[in-house]
């Protein structure tokens, strides 16, 4: 951890994962074989960030219990909770078909002793967020998850959201973004900075992503800012696409996995100035800190085998 007069550099990982299934697609492998390749992933690219947080979409429990214990480097136990006391990593998040652990996670993974927990919640993007619900014309129940964490050094505050957009509802992803967009204008009001993570399903030409990070008056300034835009194209790092799908000849790609940024300047710019405690206004948050690199990661090595259908999408910020 860095001393709490520098700026704070933190790490980002987003990745759908693929919901364990025994119905695989061509070209897929079964969840006990992906397995072993994701925690790779996980342990190479968090283990010299410290301040880093994990996003992932498409979690059963099972399987939030297996990469818990991957990276707490415990025994496996079917019998315990996904996370104990004394762990290296936990979690928010809870199963969006009930609340609890039905259905699909998208959990925000940090190190507790790192980050200190100021508060979580779960919003269902539907008409009825405060409980397990379908939106318009969504196939399946999508929320966001929300932590609110306090840097136990620096005291510095931020925002961290993590989300899974329909894959089949136009309307449901339109009115998702609304909603998320209000949350994070909510955040910025208060002076906090705010990441979102996650699989939209929307690509930059889609009605969500446009609306997420489009200009509008009642904000006064741009809602959110696509991690990538913000670092020279020079300095990215992999991939373009972000979804390959399991297939190796070449099939249908696309970029719908993204971390999203509002409080942060660009790659170039100087580092910003501790934003205002003043949240009498949308832009009153001032700017937090500045995006400082962006990759896509592979998903497909030399065995062969696909970790998931999509690839992960990891940024780094600088938190003044």
């Amino acid at each position: 951890m860095k001393p709490a007069s520098d700026s704070l550099p933190i790490r980002i990982l987003t990745h759908n994962i693929r919901y364990a299934t025994s119905s695989l697609l061509k070209g897929e492998e079964p969840w006990p074989t992906r397995r072993p390749r994701l925690l790779g992933e996980l342990h190479f690219q968090m283990r010299h960030n410290f301040e880093a947080f994990i996003c992932l979409q498409e979690v059963l429990h099972v399987q939030l219990t297996d990469i818990l214990t991957g990276l707490n480097n415990r025994k496996p136990n079917p019998n315990s909770s996904s996370s104990n006391s004394g762990d290296e990593w936990t979690y928010v998040g809870v199963g969006r078909d009930d609340g609890h652990r039905a259905g699909e996670y998208s959990p925000i993974l940090y190190r507790p002793t790192v980050w200190s927990l100021q508060g979580s919640q779960t919003i269902w993007l539907s008409p009825t967020p405060t409980t397990p619900s379908k939106g318009w014309d969504a196939a399946c129940i999508r929320i966001l998850t929300i932590g609110v964490f306090r840097h136990r050094v620096s005291k510095k505050n931020l925002v961290v959201m993590n989300t899974h957009l329909d894959d089949q509802g136009a309307e449901s992803r339109y009115q998702a973004a609304r909603i998320i967009s209000r949350k994070v204008s909510e955040y910025r009001h208060a002076a906090l900075p705010v990441v979102l993570a996650g699989d939209f399903n929307s690509e930059p030409s889609g009605r969500a992503y446009r609306y997420l990070t489009d200009i509008r008056p009642e904000y006064g300034t741009t809602p959110l800012r696509d991690l990538r835009d913000l670092v020279p194209a020079e300095e990215r790092h992999g991939n373009e696409y972000t979804f390959t799908g399991f297939r190796c000849d070449g099939g249908p790609k696309a970029r719908i996995d993204f971390l999203f940024l509002n409080g942060f300047t660009d790659r170039l710019k100087p580092s910003p100035p501790a934003p205002s405690p003043d949240p009498s206004s949308a832009t009153s948050g001032g700017l937090a800190g500045r995006a400082s690199g962006y990759a896509v990661l592979s998903n497909r090595f030399d065995d062969g085998v696909f970790i998931s259908d999509h690839r992960a999408v990891v940024g780094d910020v600088d938190l003044t």
